[in-house]
C-alpha cells in the first residue's frame, strides 16, 4: 500500500511536469505579486478584517468584517469562472455553495460553475487554464507542480477546526497503554488520505509525539466507509477519523484521540491559475470579495446555532441536519497561515513523495488578492 501511495503520488507529479513543459513561465510572476495594485479603504472591513499571519495561537481569532462586507463591485462584463472541487457534500465547501445559492458571486457580475473533479484531473485542467480555481489544498502533486513550472497559487484559506473538534488521529489502545503515551512506531494506520494529501502534516506532527512518524508506521488506505469500521474490527490500529465520524468513538476508553489539525491554521482553500494570478486580477479578486462576503455574512461565529441556517446548509449538502448539528461549527478562514507551505513539504519530505528542493513560501502563496478584498495595505 505504501508503494501504490507514493507511485500514485510521483504519477501525478510526473504528469504536472510533463504539461509544465507547454506551460508559460519564465521564472517571474506577472500576477497581483509581482505588480502591485492600488488598495483602497473598503467599508465594514476595518482592523478585525487582517490577522499577523505570523499569529500561529490555538485561541487567534479569524479575520472578519462586517455582515454583508466587503461590498460588491461588480464587473464591468460578466465573467463566466469554474472552480473545481473534490465534493460539494463537506461542510469546508459550504462556504462556496451558500455563496452560489445566495447570489453572492452573481452580485460580482460573475457566472460561478463548481464542478466536482479530483485533485489530480483538476490540477493539469487549472495549470493549463482549462478551469480558473481550485478548492482544494497545496497537496504534494501541488508543490510538485509549482517545482515544475506551473503558475498556481495558493491565495485563500478555508477553515480550521473548533478546539473542541476531535477529527484526526485515533488509535485503540491495548492493554496497559494509556492515551498520554502509545506507542506508534510500527503500528498500521487507516486512512482514506494517502501520503501526499495536507493530513500528512498534522498526522506527522502527532505521530511523532507517540515515537512514530509518516516513516515509521504502515499506511493502508481505505474508503471512506470501512476506516471506522477497520478501527473497530482490528484491521487497523488507528485512523483518521474526520467530522463527525470520530463521535463514534469518542467517551470510549479503548480508544485515545492522538491529535488532529492545528487550530487556527488553514490547511487549504483558494488555488488560482494563470488566467486569475496574471490576466484577469480583476476577477480573482471580485471571485475572493464573494466569497469573503459569504463567509462574513453566513459563517462569522458559531453558524450551527441558528436551527433554520442548519436545515438551509443539510439540504445544500444533501446530508442529514443531526449529523450536521453533532459537531462544532468549523471556523471559515479566507487568511494564511506564514510557514504552512513550509511545514506542510516537510511532511511530504518525510513521506517520500516530494519532488525536487522545497518551493519557497513566495513561490506558492499570494496573500495579495485577500487583502485588496478587505483593504488591507500591507
Amino acid at each position: 500500500m505504501h508503494t501504490r501511495t507514493v507511485a500514485t503520488a510521483l504519477l501525478v507529479a510526473g504528469a504536472l511536469l510533463a504539461l509544465a513543459g507547454c506551460a508559460k513561465n519564465d521564472g517571474s510572476s506577472t500576477g497581483a505579486a509581482t505588480k502591485p495594485r492600488a488598495v483602497e479603504a473598503v467599508s465594514g472591513c476595518g482592523e478585525g478584517s487582517w490577522t499577523d499571519p505570523a499569529d500561529l495561537s490555538a485561541d487567534r481569532e479569524p479575520a472578519r468584517c462586517d455582515k454583508g462586507a466587503p461590498a460588491p463591485q461588480p464587473l464591468a462584463k460578466k465573467r463566466k469562472l469554474t472552480i473545481a472541487t473534490g465534493t460539494l457534500s463537506a461542510e469546508y465547501v459550504a462556504p462556496l455553495t451558500v455563496a452560489l445559492e445566495k447570489g453572492e458571486f452573481a452580485k460580482e457580475n460573475l457566472d460561478v460553475e463548481l464542478k466536482v473533479l479530483p485533485t489530480p484531473d483538476a490540477l493539469p485542467l487549472l495549470a493549463k487554464g482549462d478551469i480558473d480555481a481550485q478548492w482544494a489544498a497545496p497537496e504534494a502533486a501541488v508543490m510538485n507542480g509549482i517545482n515544475g513550472g506551473f503558475d498556481i497559487e495558493w491565495v485563500a484559506g478555508n477553515f480550521s477546526p473548533d478546539p473542541e473538534s476531535k477529527s484526526g488521529l485515533w488509535v485503540r489502545l491495548k492493554e496497559s497503554e494509556s492515551a498520554e503515551h502509545v506507542p506508534m512506531a510500527g503500528r498500521k494506520l487507516g486512512t482514506m488520505i494517502g501520503k501526499g494529501s495536507v493530513i500528512a502534516y498534522p498526522m506527522n506532527k502527532a505521530l511523532k509525539k507517540h515515537g512514530g512518524g509518516l516513516d515509521k508506521i504502515q499506511f493502508q488506505q481505505l474508503g471512506s466507509a470501512d476506516v471506522l469500521t477497520a478501527l473497530q474490527n482490528g484491521g487497523v490500529d488507528s485512523a483518521w477519523l474526520l467530522d463527525p465520524v470520530w463521535r463514534k468513538v469518542d467517551g470510549d476508553d479503548r480508544y485515545a484521540f492522538l491529535g488532529g489539525q492545528p487550530p487556527g491554521e488553514p490547511l487549504g482553500g483558494m488555488l488560482f491559475g494563470p488566467e486569475l494570478l496574471n490576466e484577469d486580477v480583476n476577477a480573482g479578486v471580485a471571485l475572493l470579495r464573494a466569497y469573503i462576503r459569504t463567509v462574513n455574512t453566513y459563517f462569522a461565529g458559531d453558524y450551527k446555532a441558528d436551527k433554520s441556517f442548519v436545515a438551509e446548509l443539510a439540504k445544500l449538502l444533501k446530508t442529514d441536519e443531526a449529523i450536521l448539528e453533532s459537531t462544532p461549527s468549523l471556523r471559515m478562514d479566507w487568511e494564511i497561515r506564514s510557514g504552512t507551505t513550509d511545514r506542510l513539504q516537510a511532511a511530504y519530505n518525510a513521506a517520500g513523495v516530494s519532488e525536487g528542493d522545497p518551493v519557497p513560501e513566495e513561490k506558492a502563496v499570494n496573500r495579495a488578492l485577500y487583502e485588496e478584498a478587505v483593504g488591507h495595505k500591507p
